[in-house]
């Protein structure tokens, strides 16, 4: 037992959590436990998760922001290779952080992993000339359930590091580079998401 530290509430948005797991090395290697239910259960975090996936990504790419409507997922995310800037928003309309982010660099190195409750929007930058991200979720892909917002939304006024480029008024990553000159990468459909602000009218 006692194989993760866990930080509760960051950035001071209730349900957010950020695990550092327990890494035993030595001069062959290192072994850790990437999840324990027990020490999971033993943080007050019970929740459970029914779904694993994994992507791999290049420099630049951009994947967000994500969220399913009627089935709302929670996401306990990693950086098994690379480093990732991975941000959630919060969406729920009763919270006091309402459209407010937390972002927080998950490397192969740090080896930190984020849990995002249900109710929040999900993205991530690649930093690394590569990335792999593993993730497990607290329900099932549904297709046609996938909403979206614009990754670049000045209400929410993301800080993704790196990037160099200014709001035109759309979610279109044209004029979008990185500081080395990598051009931002993202999806169609991700280029079409719309604002908070017009994503949501409570």
């Amino acid at each position: 037992m006692g194989q993760i530290k866990v930080e509760k509430n960051v950035g001071g948005i209730q349900g957010l959590c950020v695990i550092e797991p327990t890494v035993h090395g030595d001069s062959r290697g290192y072994f850790m436990e990437t999840y324990n239910e027990n020490d999971m259960k033993e943080a007050g975090l019970d929740m459970v998760f029914v779904q694993d996936n994994q992507s791999c990504s290049t420099k630049g790419v951009l994947r967000g922001l994500h969220f399913q409507k009627q089935f709302p997922q929670g996401k306990l995310v990693r950086v098994i290779k690379g480093s990732v800037y991975d941000v959630a928003v919060d969406l729920r309309s009763d919270s006091e952080t309402y459209g407010k982010y937390y972002g927080i660099e998950l490397t192969e190195e740090n080896k930190k992993q984020f849990y995002i409750p249900q109710g929040f929007a999900h993205g991530f930058l690649v930093l690394s000339d590569v990335a792999e991200f593993c993730y497990k979720c607290t329900d099932f892909y549904h297709p046609g359930d996938e909403g979206g917002m614009a990754w670049n939304d000045p209400e929410i006024g993301i800080q993704w590091p790196q990037v160099k480029g200014s709001y035109q008024g759309s979610a279109s990553a044209e004029g979008y580079v990185m500081e080395d000159g990598t051009a931002l990468n993202l999806s169609d459909k991700d280029q079409k998401w719309l604002g908070i602000k017009d994503t949501f009218k409570f």
